[in-house]
């Protein structure tokens, strides 16, 4: 039977945030002190990673420290070195003669434009990996406003004084001795629906109401034949992006790693609509401690499920900052 679960039933994985309320930024660390098997699918036209090419199957690399989230844009790439050396500081990584390499991969989302022009640097990297530290296994992780959901919002399709704010979500699923839970900061040029399609966070109509996506898209093409503006930007940053993982105790390959996470964007296509386009970079990794034996499907699945739970999660426990509403403040067609 499929059951609730938590960080507290994955204590080989310690979590922390950092963030800054005022600027709208932050960072989301897991860190695996022992190591843990990695693998990452990433989808979109616009993603902003460091070291996931290691977590090809083919490449060497098969143990991996810890994994960043970081708002920021490109710039937020920062908070990953602070981590690292937080967790060399500590002995945490490869011993290298009298050094230690840490592998710490991460992803970041664009929240420049709300709050304040900033992002997370190595100082935020390493204060989230303190958090880490020191957060007792019992204690739950913060969800919404938080971490690398600080400065998220969602439904951009009508630019962003339409938008949601939205934020970080968390759910955990179990079968027997095998955990999933997904920890997602959901920053979507899309809506986010509950299971049964009901849009909970999203563009807003002039009514104040959240749009159908179609109905936005609608007015959208209706723009550009008038004025000739664009649905989204051609080059440069893409101001969107959901970036996620999965952390689970299955006994899995690096290859497989990297199969869950390609199906878990089912749960994003699920919930998030449009999903993966040319203005987002989502990113999904799954981080295994490697406990449990399981068969690879069930692990899939659950992670699957989780995910979809933690992106609703994600809008649901937001709460309306700079200007913007959040879930709880709109009722939704």
């Amino acid at each position: 039977m499929i059951q609730p679960a938590s960080l507290s039933d994955l204590p080989a994985f310690l979590c922390g945030h950092a963030h800054d309320a005022a600027a709208a930024t932050g960072c989301t660390v897991v860190i695996a002190p022992e190591g843990g098997v990695c693998g990452v699918d990433v989808r979109g036209g616009g993603p902003a990673t460091r070291e996931t090419d290691l977590l090809k199957p083919e490449n060497m690399i098969q143990a991996v420290h810890a994994v960043v989230l970081s708002g920021g844009s490109a710039f937020g790439l920062a908070a990953s070195t602070g981590v690292m050396e937080e967790l060399a500081e500590r002995g945490i990584g490869f011993p290298v003669e009298s050094a230690r390499v840490p592998i710490v991969c991460g992803a970041c989302l664009f929240d420049l434009l709300v709050g304040q022009n900033a992002h997370p640097d190595a100082t935020m990297g390493r204060a989230a990996a303190r958090a880490a530290f020191e957060r007792k296994a019992t204690e739950p992780l913060e969800e919404g406003n938080v971490g690398a959901g600080c400065g998220a919002t969602v439904g951009k399709l009508l630019g962003g004084d339409r938008a949601m704010k939205a934020g970080l979500g968390i759910c955990g699923l179990g079968m027997g001795d095998v955990v999933a839970v997904a920890i997602v900061a959901v920053n979507a040029l899309g809506n986010v629906c509950e299971s049964d399609g009901t849009w909970i966070a999203g563009c807003r109509g002039e009514n104040g109401l959240v749009m159908d996506p179609l109905d936005a898209l609608a007015e959208l093409a209706s723009r550009i034949q008038d004025d000739g503006s664009r649905a989204i930007p051609s080059e440069g940053p893409c101001p969107n992006t959901t970036i996620g993982l999965v952390l689970t105790n299955a006994r899995i390959t690096k290859a497989q790693a990297t199969k869950v996470s390609s199906t878990v964007h089912d749960a994003y296509a699920r919930t998030i609509k449009p999903v993966h386009t040319s203005g987002d970079g989502d990113t999904v990794f799954t981080f295994s401690s490697c406990e449990a034996e399981a068969d690879y499907d069930l692990v899939a699945m659950l992670a699957t499920e989780a995910m979809q739970g933690a992106v609703v999660r994600a809008v649901q426990t937001a709460q309306s900052a700079h200007g913007l509403p959040c879930a709880r403040d709109i009722v939704a067609r």
